[in-house]
């Protein structure tokens, strides 16, 4: 059995509320220096970062997983991961249709800006990221399966656009196999308490400054040949997408 270090929830300098240090290399340079093995990118509303941070990956010997955190019409935050990064761009082009225009203002949101492999810049993303999109929870858990992506709520346990506090509960009618805290400390009376004791949990950072990505804490363990790149991602995302708490288990 191998232990995959993880962390599954990562903003860069796209998202408005992340800190400019937070490029594709000096994320994968972190995540290296703190010993995680699998490491996803998951800016608001948009994943057109991902392209850089594989490079980045692929440099610091990672295993990177192209991801978004969405946010519903409901305001509720969901991480949605994917198998390969061509899945996650065409997703990204999906999704520009459903967010508002609304201009960023940089001087009050925060930049938000698109790196290249080497960390230039290469754009700026005109429109506010941190708004919710016209999809509700029922509309957008459809899109991201429809774009072969895996689905899950993000930080239940925190106040902000979390799953729990925004509708009470986590419902059953999205089929979600798996969700994410931000606390590991709180996950067995969440479990109890919201009846997911078959739900697969993960335990992410949701980092906007480099010092907050995760230690090398969080993992899971699987039978398989170790640290084989997109081998080692799909059985995660399989794992992730599958339903029932089987083997193997987070930590």
């Amino acid at each position: 059995m191998n232990r995959y270090y993880y962390d599954l929830h990562i903003h860069s300098c796209l998202s408005p509320c992340g800190n400019d240090d937070m490029t594709p290399n000096n994320i994968a340079g972190m995540a290296m220096l703190k010993g995680l093995n699998i490491v996803a990118l998951t800016d608001h509303n948009s994943c057109k970062n991902c392209p850089a941070f594989f490079k980045a990956c692929e440099n610091f010997g990672l295993i990177p997983i192209a991801g978004m955190e969405l946010t519903t019409a409901e305001d509720i935050h969901i991480v949605c991961l994917f198998y390969t990064l061509e899945q996650a761009m065409a997703f990204d082009r999906e999704i520009e249709k459903h967010r508002q225009k609304i201009p960023n203002r940089p001087e009050i949101f925060g930049n938000q800006q698109i790196l290249d492999e080497e960390d230039r810049l290469t754009g700026q993303e005109e429109t506010l990221l941190i708004n919710a999109t016209d999809l509700d929870m029922a509309a957008a858990t459809e899109t991201v399966r429809k774009f072969g992506g895996i689905v899950y709520p993000a930080h239940i346990d925190r106040p902000a656009n979390g799953m729990v506090e925004t509708l009470g509960t986590i419902p059953k009618e999205y089929d979600f196999t798996c969700v994410e805290f931000y606390d590991r400390t709180v996950t067995q009376t969440y479990i109890s308490r919201f009846g997911l004791e078959t739900m697969k949990i993960v335990c992410s950072s949701d980092a906007h400054y480099l010092e907050n990505i995760s230690e090398a804490e969080n993992y899971f363990t699987f039978d398989d040949d170790p640290y084989c790149g997109k081998a080692s991602a799909k059985i995660l995302l399989d794992y992730l997408g599958s339903p029932g708490r089987k083997e193997p288990t987070p930590r």
